[in-house]
């Protein structure tokens, strides 16, 4: 008999130690999402990939580019304030007028207690676009004009020498989302690989040697923010390495960026929704 009450209250004993010790446990309250804030151009926003973002139609920004992948990816709280067609400028200084109306500043978006800033900016200070489009021939060679030729006349690259004077704006860009976000990670990712070594003329039209100056150009441009990007401290995605062999020559269940004549809802020579996702989770693992 005395052996059952011990045992009795042993047991009572001990489930009152549980019931007490889960009282007195401390709750921690769950870390917050990361404050992500995305600028940039067309390569961030997403131009017509579906489902277009109806809050701001003017800039052509995607639920589904870059920055939404790297968002999902990273659980952060995201605000994507990407525009088409924006300039360096449109970042730091001067409202974006758009086919829907003007747009705030990108670096708006920013403050003290942003935590992430990714940003693809600087080819349309540059022109690139209309550089990609001068790079187009219908017709074999010597049926028109090589964009290479035109733009190397005189032994002087004119992309280049704009590459080299427009450089220095990248970064002051960098120091103003410093300014704006003083305690965030800033991430530039670059722009990538449009075209392999000679192009695919028979796919594409573009003669080899005017492909082969297109994507010089755009190595040229990641080049340059790269280094404004380091310099201050600031990581540089490159993802040259994970669109090769991605590029507008590849088929389009593998393609990364859209051909000339694009086979699915993408700008010409710009991401697709298949690029979007491959770059935004790169930019994620690099960022971890």
């Amino acid at each position: 008999m005395h052996s059952v009450i011990r045992t009795v209250c042993a047991a009572t004993v001990a489930a009152c130690l549980q019931v007490v010790a889960a009282g007195t446990s401390v709750a921690h309250p769950a870390e917050p999402p990361l404050a992500y804030v995305a600028l940039g151009d067309s390569a961030a926003a997403g131009p017509l990939i579906p489902d277009q973002d109806l809050s701001s139609p003017g800039c052509l920004r995607s639920h589904n580019n870059y920055p939404a992948v790297v968002a999902a990816s990273l659980g952060a709280d995201l605000t994507d304030v990407t525009c088409s067609s924006a300039r360096s400028s449109h970042v730091t200084a001067t409202p974006q007028h758009t086919l829907a109306g003007p747009v705030p500043v990108q670096v708006e978006a920013l403050s003290a207690d942003t935590d992430l800033v990714t940003v693809t900016i600087g080819a349309n200070d540059i022109n690139l676009f209309t550089t990609a489009l001068r790079c187009l021939n219908p017709l074999p060679e010597p049926f028109g004009n090589s964009c290479a030729e035109a733009f190397t006349a005189g032994g002087v690259d004119q992309q280049r020498a704009l590459i080299d004077q427009v450089a220095p704006q990248w970064g002051m860009a960098l120091d103003a989302i410093r300014a704006h976000a003083p305690n965030a990670e800033i991430v530039v990712v670059g722009y990538g690989t449009y075209t392999p070594p000679g192009g695919c003329p028979d796919r594409q039209p573009m003669w080899p040697r005017d492909a082969d100056y297109l994507q010089d150009v755009i190595d040229s441009v990641d080049d340059a923010m790269a280094a404004q990007a380091r310099s201050r401290a600031m990581a540089f995605v490159d993802i040259r390495t994970v669109t090769s062999g991605h590029d507008i020559c590849a088929d389009v269940s593998r393609a990364h960026y859209a051909g000339v004549v694009p086979a699915e809802s993408a700008v010409p020579l710009h991401p697709t929704a298949l690029g979007m996702q491959a770059i935004g989770a790169y930019v994620a693992e690099q960022i971890r």
